[in-house]
């Protein structure tokens, strides 16, 4: 269950938002997971970088490959409905294999049923 900032994990590299400021929050918040900052470390960018190349010294798959891995080994994905809305994200920006764009209450429900479950 992707939520807020998680979200970039499932978006498209498209920038997203109709209104002033849904447009204004999609240019800096713009990009796919390939733009993934790590939090706080980012540096202008340069924190990503830093991360990307420890990752690769380490031998640890990239964000997108352990992604696609989850996907392959056929983890459902999903949206936060009400994050979206807030963020103004439409259903089609986002990676086909998103499962459903869902509310809270509705993914708690889904994952009592669930072996493992993860809040992104």
């Amino acid at each position: 269950f992707f939520t807020f900032w998680g979200l970039r994990a499932l978006k498209k590299k498209v920038r997203t938002g109709k209104s002033l400021l849904g447009r204004l929050f999609g240019l800096f918040y713009g990009g796919d997971i390939n733009r993934a900052s790590p939090s706080k470390m980012s540096f202008g960018g340069i924190g990503r970088w830093m991360f990307r190349k420890m990752m690769n010294a380490k031998n640890v798959p990239t964000l997108a490959e352990l992604r696609q891995t989850a996907i392959d080994l056929g983890v459902k994905l999903y949206g936060c409905q009400m994050s979206m809305e807030v963020m103004e994200i439409p259903k089609e920006k986002m990676i086909d294999e998103v499962a459903q764009c869902v509310g809270v209450t509705t993914f708690i429900e889904q994952a009592q049923q669930a072996d493992v479950t993860l809040f992104v």
